[in-house]
């Protein structure tokens, strides 16, 4: 029985949502019919005389007090939300309408089960569920200590936006933590510290996980924070590594004996994963490609259904740097399929590779005079694909546009996306003799227009803020120079909206009001009016 009251009032609540969306004039005509049936019981028209009586009294400081109000709260209004646009990138009103009204509005939430999805990866919906995301995280994102920091110590500047380190912080809590945390001390406070926005704070509290215990998630904070060379980071990886292990080959014992034990084994295999990935990250950094090469293909083999952390992109960009260009078709025939999410690194390489064959010889006038051949349509009709994912791939490649250090997140055919790109596999375009030359070719020949998408563009709430503020600031300035004047329009404005029934009588006398204020002769009246 509750089950079925519970239903009915979903179902209840779903219909009223429904006929609000889509019923709403409906409901706007049906509200104006019963006020006016009822507009003889609720005396409506007694009610707006005497409005419009207590209106017609107001003096003009009423007036420049009123709109003087409204300047300063809509200029306060103004300021919080430019200084919080500035701070988190995204607007408080906004923010708090998609988090707050939109689900009490009955709209769909799918971060949660985009974020239930991304910490699974164990069947092919989930595949599916994630290849539809826009925000991806980057396979290739550099380490926080040992190279974010080192752009701050020479310039002064953050590299890394609050936003993208917000969802990174999102990340950190759907893969290194689980509900059965609190159970373990080590692991409480790392489940806090990965809540941290302080990096000191966050540092701090894994030293206090790891006098407690031997903390995995503690070792990886440490790695990628407060280590401040590649060298350092690796070594506190393999600490890491020994005590995932460890854990990972216990909760593996445990998992079939209820849910609380399979999301530990969760939260530990990404755990490990995650480790081995970034080990391997640390030994193509230090020049040891063909160790890198190994772990990731040793990882890929290990857990073939961990797509989510596409490490193929990772193994992509260190075979390239061997030159192992058959290897690297290999990787492709795998993962370059329809049905997976494409990305920027498996177009352009697919790209390089055809241009590759045919790039050293090919010149633009010969192409022109004799025709392209099968291999150069091949390659230019690759590198069309791939321009056409991400235009924006080219200016970076091209050196038309500077290099920055790539986010932590990138939008799937975005700039963010083609800055990640370009930071690793330029080196690789420059090492392919004329593959440069025939992408400009190719792009300058067929892409002249570039979309600039995705641009960062003020709220809504902040634009309207601002101008109801400019609006209400030169209504304020007006009514202070003319008050009077300002007044006679005020009321005049008011009796047009309330007074429906008195309008002939009210225009005139509007009309009269401000040939007597301007001092304007009035105007001979028509036959109509003598009468």
């Amino acid at each position: 029985m509750a089950e079925a009251g519970t239903g009915f009032l979903e179902q209840l609540k779903s219909c009223i949502v429904w006929s609000w969306t889509y019923l709403w004039t409906v409901w706007f005509f049906i509200v104006l019919f019963l006020v006016y049936i009822l507009r003889v019981p609720l005396k409506i028209n007694d009610n707006l005389s005497t409005v419009s009586m207590f209106l017609n009294t107001l003096t003009p400081k009423f007036y420049v007090a009123l709109t003087g109000t409204s300047s300063l709260i809509s200029g306060l209004i103004l300021i919080f939300e430019w200084w919080y646009f500035r701070k988190y990138g995204t607007s408080f009103i906004e923010q708090v309408s998609v988090s707050h009204l939109r689900p009490l509005l009955g709209g769909v939430d799918n971060n949660s089960s985009n974020n239930s999805n991304s910490s699974n990866g164990d069947s092919d919906s989930n595949r599916q569920s994630v290849s539809e995301c826009k925000v991806w995280r980057n396979p290739l994102n550099l380490f926080r200590g040992a190279e974010y920091n080192r752009y701050t110590w020479v310039t002064g500047r953050e590299p890394l936006t609050y936003y993208d380190m917000n969802l990174s912080a999102q990340d950190h809590q759907t893969f290194f933590t689980c509900d059965s945390d609190h159970l373990r001390p080590a692991d409480a406070i790392m489940q806090k510290a990965w809540r941290e926005r302080n990096p000191q704070a966050r540092i701090s509290a894994a030293h206090e996980a790891l006098e407690i215990n031997e903390c995995a998630t503690a070792y990886i904070l440490l790695a990628e924070e407060e280590a401040t060379t590649i060298a350092e980071a690796e070594k506190l990886f393999k600490q890491a590594l020994k005590a995932g292990d460890g854990c990972y080959r216990r909760s593996q014992q445990l998992q079939h004996h209820g849910s609380q034990y399979e999301a530990q084994h969760r939260r530990d295999t990404n755990v490990l994963v995650y480790i081995k990935r970034r080990l391997a990250m640390c030994a193509r950094r230090l020049g040891r490609t063909r160790e890198a090469v190994k772990m990731m293909r040793d990882l890929m083999k290990e857990f073939p259904l961990l797509s989510m952390f596409n490490i193929h992109e990772n193994l992509l960009e260190a075979l390239l740097e061997l030159q192992a260009y058959a290897d690297v078709q290999a990787v492709l025939a795998k993962y370059d399929d329809i049905s997976l999410p494409k990305s920027a690194t498996i177009c352009y390489t697919a790209a390089l590779l055809k241009a590759r064959a045919v790039s050293d010889k090919f010149s633009p006038e010969a192409a022109s005079r004799r025709g392209l051949s099968t291999a150069e349509m091949n390659a230019v009709e690759a590198i069309h694909r791939a321009v056409e994912f991400n235009p924006h791939v080219p200016k970076y490649l091209l050196e038309m546009k500077s290099l920055i250090l790539p986010p932590e997140h990138i939008l799937k055919r975005g700039d963010s996306e083609a800055i990640a790109y370009a930071f690793f596999h330029l080196a690789h375009w420059k090492r392919v003799e004329g593959a440069l030359n025939l992408l400009h070719c190719t792009w300058e020949g067929t892409f002249h227009e570039v979309s600039v998408y995705p641009k960062k563009e003020l709220p809504f709430f902040i634009l309207f803020t601002a101008g109801l503020c400019s609006f209400t600031a030169m209504l304020a300035l007006l009514t202070h120079q003319f008050p009077e004047l300002m007044g006679v329009f005020a009321k005049a404005m008011i009796d047009i909206f309330c007074s429906a029934e008195l309008r002939d009588w009210n225009c005139q006398s509007i009309f009269m009001r401000v040939e007597d204020e301007l001092e304007i002769p009035p105007a001979p009246q028509s036959q109509h009016f003598q009468n």
